[in-house]
């Protein structure tokens, strides 16, 4: 499940999820277990901004695999280059007129623009 984070709209700015098939998003209703909506219900899914997001343990993690394949030089290419991955900030709107904006990352970004498409 991928992890969509809220920052505004009609929905609690609270984490949300993606399964493939259905967002689950936190209301002011449904607050603990959230909504479930299908993609069917997305109108429109536009990028707001994309970055860059470097995560600690994986930039760790790919530091300790480049030092035991190729020693000093792989530990500086490890750290430099592990632990990076694309987060998308994107407005959504709903068929019955409800938005969102919410970060994700690229890959749940594309599967919510191809519902739309």
């Amino acid at each position: 499940m991928a992890v969509i984070k809220v920052h505004a709209g009609d929905f609690l700015p609270k984490n949300g999820e993606f399964n493939g098939r259905q967002l689950v998003l936190k209301t002011e209703a449904k607050h603990s277990r959230g909504e479930t909506i299908e993609l069917s219900e997305l109108d429109q899914v536009e990028v707001a901004s994309e970055e860059n997001a470097k995560r600690i343990g994986g930039t760790l993690g790919w530091g300790a695999v480049g030092a035991v394949a190729l020693g000093p030089v792989g530990l500086l290419a490890g750290l430099v280059l592990g632990g990076r991955k694309k987060e998308v900030t994107f407005a959504a709107k709903f068929k019955d007129g409800r938005r969102l904006l919410a970060t994700t990352d690229s890959a749940t970004f594309i599967k919510l623009q191809a519902a739309v498409f």
